[in-house]
């Protein structure tokens, strides 16, 4: 069986257990602590990073697009009969998501407000230009099938969605075919098991604590129903 080795709030490894999940593959995951890295751990991750994957054959593969791209290779295609020229924008749409999952870690973990106007204000540079390249006419990124464009971008709609709901802030503010998107990416089957089960717990805990977001905000309470308010 498949086995990862990440953090319990690392977005590069929620793309790798949700392109996983999508094609029905058994794994396992162990979760490690960052700041204390064990040396088992360092042994196999020639860069120190998360996540890590050993294959069945027990062969270790670092860097999250190296392994989305084995999974693929490995397992099937997500979708057949795809061109190389729409492979290609697939693979640059989805780097564009995960060049991404930093800046979003930072904006979240900004401590004032000047910090994460800036911060927020680049991220929501690339939400425009993904609800640019939204028809607005499919469920999904392209099409009404789940693609790797969709797992790839589903980690920063994810933690979005956390954050307006614990504060009101929304990062997908006046952008409603990115909305859309993702209500319908979040309420896919895989989505669930993408994370642990307490995930949203230590998500609060390190980017809705003693961050801008967090003294600036209901973050001790759910938003209700209605609180859809912009940032």
């Amino acid at each position: 069986m498949v086995k990862l080795v990440s953090f319990k709030i690392c977005p590069f490894v929620q793309r790798v257990t949700a392109a996983l999940e999508a094609k029905n593959v058994p794994y396992e995951i162990q979760y490690i602590n960052l700041q204390d890295k064990p040396d088992w751990f360092l042994n196999i991750s020639p860069n120190g990073q998360v996540p890590v994957m050993v294959s069945e054959n027990g062969i270790t593969i670092f860097e999250s697009d190296a392994i989305v791209e084995y999974i693929e290779d490995e397992y099937g295609p997500l979708e057949t009969n795809v061109s190389n020229e729409q492979r290609a924008l697939d693979r640059a749409w989805s780097y564009l998501g995960t060049k991404n999952y930093l800046a979003q870690c930072g904006t979240m973990s900004s401590k004032n407000e000047e910090t994460f106007t800036m911060r927020a204000g680049k991220l929501n540079e690339i939400f425009n230009k993904i609800e640019a390249q939204l028809s607005g006419k499919t469920q999904f990124f392209k099409s009404d099938s789940l693609s790797n464009v969709d797992i790839a971008w589903l980690p920063l709609l994810h933690r979005a969605a956390i954050v307006k709901k614990y504060t009101g802030h929304d990062f997908l503010c006046d952008l409603p075919k990115a909305q859309a998107w993702q209500s319908a990416v979040l309420a896919t089957t895989i989505m669930d098991n993408t994370v642990s089960d307490d995930f949203e717990l230590q998500f609060k805990d390190f980017y809705l604590t003693n961050t801008y977001l967090a003294n600036n905000s209901h973050v001790n309470q759910p938003s209700s129903s209605n609180l859809s308010a912009c940032c």
